[in-house]
Parts: C-alpha cells; sequence; structure tokens
C-alpha cells in the first residue's frame, strides 16, 4: 500500500466515533459489502485493527487474526457476520451513509500520493454492491463511476476536488490537508511549468522569425536588389541585421519615430516578398 493511502487508512482507523452502534453496523457492513467470505484478508495494520474494534463493538468476539505471508487475515466463525452483509442502512441518516462509504474505502480501497496523478478507487466483489457505494456518491455530488477490471467491479474518482472531497466525506480532515498541499504546490509547479513551455516556444517562434528575416536581408543585398526595399523598409532591414535577438516589439521601439509591432511585421512582410520576387524559396 502506497504512504499515503497508509496515512488515510491510520487517520480513519483511529476515528473516535464507535458510540453509536448504528454507525458501527454500518461501517462494518461497508467492510463486508468489499468482500465475500467469513474471512477478511488485508496488508493494512491499521485497517484489521479497525475491523476488529468494530466486531469487538458489536459483542463478535470469535474472531482471530493471523498472518498471511505480507498480510493480515482476521476470521470470524461462520454464519457470525451474516446479519451484516445484508444489513440496510437508513438511508436518510448521513452518517449512516459517510460510515457504510468509510468502511468500504477501509476494506478494499486506495488512494494514490496527490504528488502524482489523482486516482482513489475501492474494489467490489459484486457489481451491485459497487453500484450501491457509487449511487452514495454521487448523491454527494462526488464524481465518481463504476468500471470492470478483471472480475473484480470498481468504483473510482480520478478528479482532485472530487477525491479531497471524498477524504473529508469519511472523515479523513487530517489527509485533506496533506491532499490539499500537496495539490496545491502541484498546480503551481504545473502553470510555472506551462508559463516556461510558452515563453520558450515564444522565444523560438521569435528566433526562427529573425533568422528568416536575416537571410532575406542577406540575399537581396547579394543579389543588388536591396535598393528596391522602401527608405522605411531598409532602415529597418540595417535594424534587423544589428539586433538579430531583438523582438518586433524591441525593433519598433528603436525607430525614429517608433512603430508598432504590427507596423514593424507589415515591413518586414514587404521585404520577405521583395525577396520571394527576386527567386528567393
Amino acid at each position: 500500500m502506497n504512504t499515503f493511502s497508509a496515512q488515510v487508512k491510520k487517520e480513519l482507523g483511529e476515528l473516535n466515533n464507535l458510540a453509536n452502534k448504528n454507525i458501527v453496523k454500518a461501517e462494518l457492513s461497508g467492510y463486508l459489502l468489499t468482500s465475500s467470505s467469513e474471512e477478511f484478508l488485508t496488508e493494512s495494520k491499521y485497517n484489521i485493527n479497525r475491523f476488529g474494534k468494530l466486531l469487538s463493538n458489536l459483542y463478535i468476539n470469535d474472531y482471530k487474526i493471523d498472518m498471511r505471508g505480507n498480510n493480515f487475515v482476521i476470521v470470524t466463525k461462520k454464519n457470525s457476520l451474516n446479519d451484516y452483509f445484508t444489513y440496510k442502512i437508513d438511508m436518510n441518516d448521513i452518517e449512516q451513509q459517510k460510515s457504510l462509504v468509510r468502511g468500504a474505502f477501509m476494506g478494499a480501497g486506495t488512494v494514490t500520493d496527490p504528488k502524482g496523478n489523482y486516482h482513489l478507487e475501492i474494489v467490489f466483489e459484486k457489481e451491485e454492491n459497487a453500484k450501491y457505494i457509487n449511487e452514495i456518491l454521487q448523491g454527494f455530488e462526488l464524481k465518481s463511476n463504476v468500471t470492470k477490471r478483471e472480475n473484480k467491479f470498481i468504483v473510482y474518482i480520478e478528479e482532485g476536488e472530487s477525491i479531497s472531497n471524498f477524504l473529508a466525506y469519511v472523515g479523513a480532515l487530517k489527509s485533506v490537508l496533506k491532499f490539499e498541499n500537496a495539490r496545491v504546490i502541484k498546480e503551481v509547479r504545473n502553470n510555472v511549468n506551462r508559463l516556461v513551455n510558452c515563453e520558450t516556444a515564444n522565444l523560438n517562434k521569435t528566433i526562427n522569425s529573425s533568422v528568416k528575416q536575416i537571410e532575406d536581408i542577406k540575399f537581396l543585398k547579394k543579389i543588388n536588389k536591396f535598393d528596391e526595399l522602401t527608405e522605411k523598409e531598409q532602415e529597418l532591414a540595417e535594424l534587423r541585421l544589428k539586433n538579430p535577438n531583438a523582438s518586433l516589439l524591441e525593433l519598433g521601439e528603436m525607430l525614429e519615430p517608433k512603430l508598432s509591432k504590427s507596423g514593424v511585421n507589415h515591413r518586414l512582410e514587404g521585404i520577405s516578398k521583395a525577396a520571394e520576387r527576386n527567386g528567393k524559396k
């Protein structure tokens, strides 16, 4: 499990909200929506501890926790969880809805580090359970969708703001702050990169245009056709040769009287057309 996902589950696993039995039942039911057996397996110790707390809170003590490879596995006696596999929450109770979704996320959810691409998902064994959770999320305007991957059904969110809202929705408020902080830093960096790329593109365009203009001017001089240019075009041509890196705006500022960027461009186009008339390709 990635570090950020582990941090989120640690925070959720430590929530002190188990006094209300309906909340406990809803969260446990959320866990079970992602499973299909009396056995629950996870690589997160925070996850398995929370699951055990939910069971103990409901006086279900006939379970044991073992290790299986790098995973924790919690096993209950047959039929002890039957009532909670099909437990129906009160859909008018927002806190029960949040607890159900929180349990599903704890049971089979992951969220990527916000420094990278945004992606949150919850994996379900049954399509009907995935659609059930997705319907709840969309009811809170969280931009979630359902897809199938191999034999599993995935509820996923790929938009940064919706992931942030999801974390707040399930109660991971500290994680929301970390997520938003990383998101802001990434957005600033992206904006800086876009500006740099834009400036680079503009610089390359200026350089390429300047190179062509200088080639046109030198061509006209080489074939003794420079005098075909108007006096104003000749003045600008000499200025361009002396200032190969200047922008059109800067060239216009050097003229007397000063000339606008569009005016400079118009004169340079006249020089270019003169070069073309005289055989320059």
